[in-house]
């Protein structure tokens, strides 16, 4: 004992260019780590401009506004006696990088960059940073006028560096390099850095969760040491839900973990630690030892600190966590949820940034009585569930957001089915080819979740856009059933849906002004992530709406989704839904029942699209790896039958590409989205033919 130090790691719900609420909130998480008797305070990646600036990043005020920032910090008094570092953009010769800047006492020790870009999936770092690629080097950064003032600095450090207090010795590393196969954390550690701090904005991806986790703890787990992962949480301004579940981790283990789902802006987790079990730990490693005794130096930034405390503290954090020992609040933040879990309440955190950052009023959503609809309806039920808990457990600013939306500052949600009523208009938008059962289910549902509902009948405007195209051409299209062609069926199914896309915002610009509320809605798209990829819905129909909840998640997961959410929240109506088979409803039916199922429309089951999308993303097969790798795969299927259902897939896929263009924004969940903004960067024009690509499986097959 007498090593003993408290360190703090924040997660943090900032937004994009939003300077004013990000500088809001890394105070208060400073304050709190300070309440909490921290003396070094660590936060989230690009945590004053936001992480999802992207080509701002290129602009001067962005690096100029950051610094006001910082100069702000560095004159609270809020910031004083804790080391505390932040991330922001700084230029560096001619040159922006992604860094870390500690400071102390009003004092920056130093600016630490960014070494390993992160370029995969949704991120494109390398577009606006460049790597720091000298390693243990520092140079010479003179700082601006505005923090020279401050600071009394002319010249900081600017590089690859560590931070030497009395007692310790810190060292950082900055999301990717966590991640990267050479990380700099074993050299640092093998220095004799005890506390290293990772900064990170880390996406969340469905069923992944155990990966961070496991990443922190092995980043100590050989050469001991406290590792301090902050993560930012929630949606900054894009496509993007951030993970959180910040945590610490000593030798191997997590010892303190914070949320990964939460409507708080700002939380703050703490450990305390005995730098001497570090010490205990690496030195009983003895080919560690060996190693360290031969490891090249990192630069030092010598500082007359100390982060141990004066006196002798007994109660410590570092044990590792063991789930079912009685440490519920612990084991209520680092369980890993099940992917049903998961879908209940990532897109709702994200729709509810979305809306209380958008100054809208609440959401219009087209309910059509399908699993998809249905879907979205239940996650904005969700979210109201979330915000209600958060009001009664004394979050102060969801109340705050939920009456600014509402436009009453007096008001105070009194459950989820009345918050469900208040933010949510749902609309059944029928017409001859609907059936009873869809309007029935449709309105179940509603009345369940409490959402402010109505029926209502378009045949008069498709009658009417329909006259417009009979004045023109003198012709009557017919669907296919009444010996019309596919142009004509095809035609006659997306006037349909495209009106419905019309009527939605029109209803959620006016509904609110109906109910005597300012403001208006945002209109909810309900497309999954299968029929996307397929192109299996009309471009500019109700699909096209401000986001779209589901937009990253598959046809499988929904109705897995539907079947747990209808259990834990008694909703009776999800049962007739899932059972129910699916179908767009835009094609007459026959003597009263349907005639057109989804699946049949698509030639290819749910099932099959989300294999040829893991297939396509995932594993980046084109045509032919794709057979090759299904022959194996689908063996109740001959060569010649995978075959013809990979062309099909492809020739679908070819021809609905240029959707993709268009696309309803989503809250990126799936790890195969053809999302066609930042994540699936493939040309929207193709031979739809793949001459080459299906000679070369037809070779095969013969």
């Amino acid at each position: 004992m007498g090593r003993i130090v408290t360190v703090a790691v924040s997660t943090l719900n900032q937004w994009s260019m939003d300077f004013d609420g990000n500088l809001r909130r890394i105070l208060e998480s400073i304050e709190k780590a300070k309440l909490a008797g921290a003396k070094f305070r660590s936060g989230p990646e690009l945590e004053i401009t936001g992480y999802n600036c992207e080509d701002h990043f290129f602009e001067s005020d962005t690096r100029y506004h950051s610094w006001q920032v910082l100069a702000t910090l560095l004159s609270s008094s809020v910031c004083k006696d804790i080391i505390v570092d932040v991330g922001m953009p700084v230029m560096h010769k001619n040159v922006t990088y992604n860094c870390r800047i500690a400071f102390l006492n009003s004092r920056i020790l130093l600016i630490r960059p960014k070494m390993q870009m992160c370029d995969t999936m949704m991120y494109r770092e390398s577009r606006w940073f460049s790597p720091w690629t000298k390693e243990r080097t520092v140079e010479d950064y003179f700082l601006p006028l505005i923090i020279t003032q401050i600071t009394g600095q002319t010249v900081v450090p600017i590089g690859d560096a560590v931070i030497s207090t009395r007692d310790t010795c810190i060292g950082f590393e900055i999301c990717e390099e966590l991640w990267h196969p050479a990380s700099n954390h074993i050299n640092m550690s093998l220095d004799g850095v005890e506390i290293i701090s990772n900064s990170s904005g880390s996406v969340f991806i469905i069923r992944k969760a155990y990966i961070i986790t496991d990443r922190v703890k092995s980043a100590t787990a050989k050469s001991g040491g406290v590792y301090m992962y902050s993560n930012l949480r929630g949606c900054d301004g894009g496509r993007m839900f951030f993970n959180g579940s910040s945590s610490i981790s000593m030798n191997g283990e997590i010892i303190s973990a914070g949320k990964q789902f939460s409507l708080a802006e700002v939380e703050v987790t703490v450990a305390t630690i005995d730098l001497e079990d570090i010490r205990t730990y690496r030195n009983n490693i003895r080919s560690r030892t060996h190693s360290a005794a031969r490891s090249s130096p990192y630069p030092r930034v010598k500082i007359d600190f100390s982060l141990s405390a004066d006196e002798v503290v007994f109660k410590l954090t570092n044990e590792p966590m063991e789930f079912g020992t009685g440490n519920k609040s612990l084991e209520d933040n680092f369980k890993f949820h099940s992917a049903d879990e998961e879908i209940s309440m990532a897109p709702a955190c994200w729709m509810w940034d979305y809306l209380r950052r958008s100054c809208q009023g609440g959401f219009f959503l087209p309910l059509s009585g399908g699993v998809d609809s249905s879907s979205t309806a239940c996650l904005v039920y969700s979210m109201c569930n979330m915000i209600v808990d958060a009001i009664e457990n004394g979050d102060n600013q969801v109340l705050a957001d939920v009456q600014k939306i509402v436009g009453d500052y007096e008001y105070v949600p009194k459950d989820p089915k009345q918050l469900c009523n208040t933010l949510l208009v749902t609309c059944y938008m029928g017409t001859e080819n609907s059936s009873a059962e869809t309007k029935v289910r449709a309105s179940e549902l509603a009345a369940q979740i409490g959402s402010y509902h109505h029926n209502i009948v378009i045949d008069a405007a498709v009658s009417a856009v329909l006259g417009i195209f009979q004045q023109i051409s003198k012709l009557t299209p017919r669907f296919r059933v009444h010996g019309g062609s596919p142009r004509e069926n095809l035609a006659l199914q997306n006037v349909q849906a495209r009106l419905r896309m019309v009527i939605s915002y029109l209803l959620a610009q006016l509904m609110l002004w109906v109910r005597g509320r300012p403001g208006g809605l945002l209109v909810l798209g309900s497309s999954n992530v299968d029929e996307s990829l397929r192109g299996y819905f009309t471009k500019y129909d109700c699909s096209s709406a401000d986001i779209n909840p589901i937009g990253g998640i598959s046809k499988e997961d929904l109705k897995k989704f539907i079947v747990y959410f209808g259990k834990k929240y008694n909703l009776t109506a999800l049962e007739g839904i899932i059972k129910a088979p699916a179908t767009a409803e835009l094609e007459p039916l026959m003597d009263g029942q349907l005639a057109q199922l989804d699946e049949i429309d698509m030639g290819m089951t749910y099932s099959e699209l989300s294999t040829y999308g893991k297939l396509r993303k995932i594993h980046c097969a084109g045509p032919f790896s794709m057979f090759c790798k299904l022959v194996p795969l689908w063996n109740n299927c001959t060569p010649k039958e995978v075959a013809d259902k990979v062309k099909h897939f492809y020739r679908c896929y070819a021809i609905n590409r240029h959707k993709m263009t268009i696309l309803t924004p989503s809250c990126h969940i799936e790890s195969y989205s053809p999302d066609d903004n930042r994540y699936d960067h493939r040309p929207f024009l193709y031979n739809h033919t793949w001459k080459w690509q299906f000679d070369a499986i037809d070779k095969q097959v013969l």
